[in-house]
C-alpha cells in the first residue's frame, strides 16, 4: 500500500507524527552513546602517533559533520519555505538551528582541547577552524535574525536568506584542508573510506549515529513546540488542547 508523505507536510499531520517518532530516536540516541564511548573510551586501542589524546576525535568528529550536515538541512527547508511558501519548512529551519549551534560549539570546543596537546595552542586561525567558527556565527545570524523580526512570515523569508547564502561556506570547510595548507589534519571519514582500525571504526560510527538521532529527537521536540506557538489560533491546536486537558 503506497503512504502519501505529502500529507506530512501539513503541521496538523506532522505534530502526532513527530510525537511518536521522538521517543525511538532519543532511546536509541542514549544507547549508541553509551555504547560508543565505550567502544572509543575504553576497548579502542590507543594511536601509535598521538597515544591517548586522539579519543577526542570520538566526539569531535561526529559533532563536526552534524555541525555541517544539519546546517545543509536547515538551508535545504529554510529555501522549500521561501519556494513554496510552506510553514512546516520554514519552522523545521529554524527548529534546526539551535541544534546546529550547539554542535558547531561542541567541534570548536573539543577541536581545542585536541589541538593543546598536539599543536601547543588552544586556537590558530587555521582555514578550517576559522570556517568552522564561521559556520557558528551564520547558525547564531539566523537565530538572531529570526527572533527580531515580530511577524514570523517576514522572520521565515529573511532567515532563509541568510541560511542559503551561507551554505557555500560548507564545502569550504571540508576542502579547506585539501585547498590550503593547514595545521588540521586531513578528514578522518573519507568518501573513499578510511585507514582507521576495525575497533576505531565502529566507535565512531555508533557516535555519529547517536549524534544524528540526538539530533533528530531534538528537532523533532522543537519543531512541536513551534508549531503550537504559530498554530495556537487555529482550531485543531484549540481541539488538541481540550483533549490533552
Amino acid at each position: 500500500m503506497a503512504i502519501n508523505w505529502f500529507k506530512y507536510s501539513a503541521p496538523t499531520m506532522f505534530y502526532p507524527l513527530a510525537g511518536k517518532l521522538i521517543p525511538w530516536f532519543a532511546v536509541s540516541s542514549a544507547i549508541l552513546f553509551v555504547a560508543g564511548l565505550y567502544l572509543g573510551f575504553v576497548v579502542a586501542p590507543s594511536d601509535a602517533t598521538q597515544g591517548e589524546f586522539y579519543r577526542i576525535i570520538y566526539i569531535h568528529v561526529p559533532t563536526s559533520i552534524l555541525s555541517m550536515f544539519l546546517y545543509l538541512v536547515m538551508a535545504g527547508y529554510a529555501a522549500l519555505g521561501l519556494i513554496f511558501n510552506t510553514r512546516l519548512s520554514a519552522m523545521m529551519a529554524s527548529a534546526i538551528a539551535p541544534t546546529g549551534a550547539l554542535f558547531s560549539f561542541i567541534a570548536l570546543w573539543t577541536g581545542a582541547l585536541w589541538g593543546k596537546p598536539m599543536w601547543g595552542t588552544w586556537w590558530v586561525w587555521d582555514a578550517r577552524l576559522t570556517s568552522e567558527l564561521i559556520l557558528l556565527f551564520l547558525y547564531l545570524g539566523f537565530i538572531s535574525l529570526h527572533a527580531s523580526i515580530d511577524d514570523p512570515r517576514r522572520a521565515d523569508r529573511a532567515a532563509a536568506l541568510l541560511a542559503i547564502v551561507g551554505s557555500v561556506n560548507v564545502p569550504i570547510i571540508y576542502f579547506s584542508v585539501k585547498w590550503w595548507n593547514t595545521l588540521h589534519q586531513g578528514s578522518t571519514i573519507k568518501f573513499s573510506g578510511t585507514s582507521m582500525q576495525v575497533t576505531m571504526q565502529h566507535a565512531m560510527f555508533t557516535m555519529l549515529a547517536a549524534c544524528w538521532l540526538y539530533a533528530a529527537a531534538v528537532v523533532l521536540s522543537r519543531v512541536r513546540s513551534i508549531i503550537l506557538e504559530r498554530e495556537r489560533h487555529t482550531k485543531w491546536i484549540a481541539e488538541l488542547s481540550e483533549v490533552q486537558s
